[in-house]
C-alpha cells in the first residue's frame, strides 16, 4: 500500500474507505479506479500550414481544459495523417525549424524518382518524412503543465506544399490534483 502515499491527502482517505468496500460492490471499484487515473480525449483541427515546421504547443494546451487539474500524467498527441508528422524540438531559435526542414528535405528529396506520384510530386517524399519523424509524441504532465524542457516545443511538420488542415488526437491521462 506504499503507493497510496502518493495520492493527494483527500484522495488517500477516500481511497482507503473505498478499498475496504471494494469486495462488495463493482461501483466502489470503479470509484476507486477514478481516484487513481482519469482519461480525457480531444480532437484538435488545425488550420492549413505551409510546408515547414510549425510550433503548435500553445494550440494543444488551449485545447485541453483539464490539463490544469492534472497533478501527474501523460499527454499523447497523434496526427491523423500520413504526409505530416509531429516532433519535439527547440523552440527558441527560428533557425532550428528552418534547418531541420532543410535536413529532412535532403533525406527525402522531391526529385528522388518515386513511383507513387498520383497525388503530386511532393506526396511520396511527404510520406517518407512522416515515416522518419513519426505520427505521435508523448509528454509528461506535472502540476497542470506540460513538462517540456526550457527550449522545447511541439511542432507540426507539414511536408506537403498545399495541404489541408491537420487533425490531432489529444489523449490526456493522469491523476487529478
Amino acid at each position: 500500500m506504499l503507493w497510496i502515499a502518493n495520492l493527494p491527502s483527500r484522495n488517500a482517505t477516500r481511497f482507503a474507505m473505498l478499498a475496504e468496500r471494494r469486495r462488495r460492490s463493482p461501483a466502489c471499484l470503479r470509484s476507486l479506479l477514478r481516484l487513481l487515473m482519469e482519461w480525457f480525449q480531444h480532437f484538435l483541427q488545425l488550420s492549413p500550414f505551409p510546408r515547414g515546421l510549425h510550433l503548435v504547443t500553445a494550440d494543444i494546451v488551449r485545447a485541453l481544459p483539464e490539463l490544469a487539474s492534472i497533478r501527474v500524467g501523460l499527454l499523447h498527441v497523434f496526427i491523423e495523417h500520413t504526409s505530416a508528422s509531429l516532433t519535439i524540438n527547440e523552440n527558441a531559435d527560428p533557425d532550428v525549424p528552418a534547418d531541420l526542414e532543410s535536413a529532412i528535405d535532403a533525406l527525402a528529396p522531391d526529385d528522388f524518382g518515386y513511383r507513387h506520384t498520383v497525388e503530386g510530386p511532393d506526396d511520396m517524399p511527404a510520406h517518407v518524412k512522416a515515416a522518419l519523424l513519426g505520427s505521435s509524441v508523448t509528454v509528461p504532465v506535472h502540476d497542470g503543465r506540460l513538462r517540456l524542457g526550457t527550449w522545447q516545443g511541439i511542432y507540426l511538420c507539414e511536408h506537403r506544399n498545399r495541404a489541408s488542415g491537420r487533425k490531432l488526437v489529444l489523449t490526456l491521462q493522469g491523476q487529478r490534483k
